[in-house]
């Protein structure tokens, strides 16, 4: 398929990385943080996790691309840089929202099936 369009503006927030995919006691992402965590990521240094989901989205090719009517979703699969030097395959997902170009990052986790 292709890269993520305009990735070189995309925005990842710090409350998402920190609130939800890092989050002990958020509901939908504790699962994730504890992903997350087991590879060396870390709330005090969030801008790490945010960093590798960068380069995730530029080092691989977009999977599948959904439309609706509120913009577009992006699905990229690949391994995941992390600090603990270990690779887990990862799912991340991104939004085009309708009549913009700045991709935001939505989610990501482990794919089903990949060694963690």
């Amino acid at each position: 398929m292709s890269k993520l369009p305009n990735l070189d503006s995309a925005l990842i927030p710090q409350r998402k990385i920190v609130n939800y995919l890092l989050s002990a006691t958020h509901e939908a992402g504790r699962d994730k943080a504890t992903f997350f965590r087991r590879f060396g990521f870390t709330v005090e240094a969030w801008e790490t996790l945010a960093n590798a989901l960068h380069s995730h989205a530029a080092q691989h090719e977009i999977v599948k691309i959904e439309a609706s009517p509120f913009g577009k979703r992006y699905v990229i699969e690949g391994p995941l840089p992390t600090p603990s030097g270990r690779i887990p395959q990862v799912r991340a997902v991104w939004f085009i929202d309708q009549s913009k170009t700045v991709p935001r990052f939505v989610t990501a986790y482990p794919l089903k099936g990949a060694s963690s």
